[in-house]
């Protein structure tokens, strides 16, 4: 498991619920968000608890959080409790807005460009399905995308007819940019639909390139960084996506229950969103209604604002560990890096990562006979190379 802190000397931060602010944790974190070009990995060990006790692989599925996000999570709890929920929102406004500025950091983008949404799977339908499709529209995405993404292009398949493009890889085992170039350019393409990583595979898709390849072409390009957002730096107009979407409980280190949608203010307009509260829209009388500004279009009046505060505090604290400069992507794939050749070297073990440019998920094969003892060595290996200064986001 990994987590990071910025290499410089700080004085000790006093428990969340008592003392700290949301608002004021992340003003703290944003003004070191150029990180150090190392990791206090004893230090942030010491704020996780969950370090105490075990070594955890699994920041692809859900990763142990630092101790101030939990706080921060609890604290707004235990206000609700004492207090009231909505009473404890009003009171605490400026706390779940930090979510607004430290997304916009992380992103390189406005604040009205993103929504506070429960999951990036939420959020990637509520975006898609606000597309309108024509009979023999062509949705163009990869062998590698999301389960959940599929589900929604098929549905746009069996309900409004559009049609299902797969562009396969290269001799090297990246997407074939030739072949998006040959389908962006049909009559009938409609959207480039990509997931940045996929969750099956540590491979990196050249998402920029994709960018430039949807704008030539004049489509729109959604991309799902769930597991991107928190250990690269993802700028969304280097990237040049109109869409992108994230979840907190990942490499972020947020909650579960949590995650953000980022629309373009220029593509917004664009889409007809498929579900409206009077969050997403103003009531102007009982014959009419209009959207509100920006993403926040997108959000339903009920959410988790606990979760909201929480995951303002994770993306803070991640933009305080240099997330935004590379230094987090340079240290979790050199890590990988060291586990895939000791993984190599081991009997009855394929690794399974494919790709010019791989990421701190490592996918492998185990012969059953054999997993636990080379599930132990894995962790023996990954170890050795943390105890002095380094940690994992690595998973398998």
């Amino acid at each position: 498991m990994l987590s990071f802190f910025p290499n410089k000397e700080a004085a000790e931060i006093p428990a969340f619920p008592q003392i700290w602010s949301a608002r004021s944790v992340a003003f703290i974190f944003m003004q070191s968000s150029a990180g150090g070009d190392l990791v206090d990995v004893r230090r942030v060990r010491e704020e996780t608890r969950g370090c105490s006790n075990r070594m955890h692989l699994n920041n692809a599925g859900a990763a142990l959080m630092p101790a101030l996000v939990v706080d921060a999570y609890v604290g707004y709890i235990r206000e609700e409790e004492l207090e009231g929920g909505y009473e404890v929102e009003a009171k605490r406004i400026a706390d779940l807005n930090v979510f607004y500025s430290a997304s916009a950091a992380m992103l390189n983008c406005k604040e009205e460009e993103v929504a506070f949404v429960e999951s990036a799977s939420r959020g990637w339908a509520l975006a898609f399905f606000s597309l309108t499709f024509k009979p023999g529209d062509r949705i163009i995405t990869s062998a590698a995308d999301y389960g959940s993404n599929f589900v929604s292009y098929l549905q746009a398949r069996d309900k409004y007819g559009a049609e299902v493009v797969i562009v396969g890889d290269d001799a090297a085992g990246d997407l074939d940019l030739d072949v998006l170039r040959q389908e962006a350019a049909h009559a009938r393409a409609r959207v480039i639909c990509m997931s940045h990583i996929p969750t099956g595979g540590g491979r990196v898709i050249p998402a920029k390139e994709v960018g430039a390849i949807a704008k030539a072409h004049g489509l729109p390009y959604f991309l799902d960084a769930c597991q991107s957002v928190g250990m690269l730096r993802v700028d969304v107009h280097e990237l040049q996506c109109q869409v992108l979407t994230a979840t907190g409980r990942k490499f972020l280190r947020g909650p579960r229950g949590t995650g953000l949608l980022y629309v373009s203010t220029q593509f917004v307009s664009s889409l007809d969103p498929c579900m409206l509260d009077q969050q997403g829209a103003v009531l102007e009388s009982h014959m009419s209604f209009a959207p509100v500004h920006g993403a926040r279009r997108f959000e339903m009046w009920e959410s988790n604002c606990a979760g909201k505060a929480a995951l303002g505090v994770a993306i803070a604290y991640a933009l305080a560990q240099g997330l935004n400069s590379g230094v987090v992507e340079e240290r979790v794939t050199r890590l990988a890096s060291i586990l895939r050749q000791g993984l190599h070297g081991l009997d009855h073990v394929t690794c399974t990562d494919i790709g010019s440019r791989l990421c701190a998920i490592v996918t492998f094969v185990v012969c059953v006979c054999v997993c636990v003892c080379v599930c132990a060595r894995a962790c023996r290996l990954i170890e050795r190379h943390t105890a002095e200064d380094m940690l994992s986001y690595i998973t398998y």
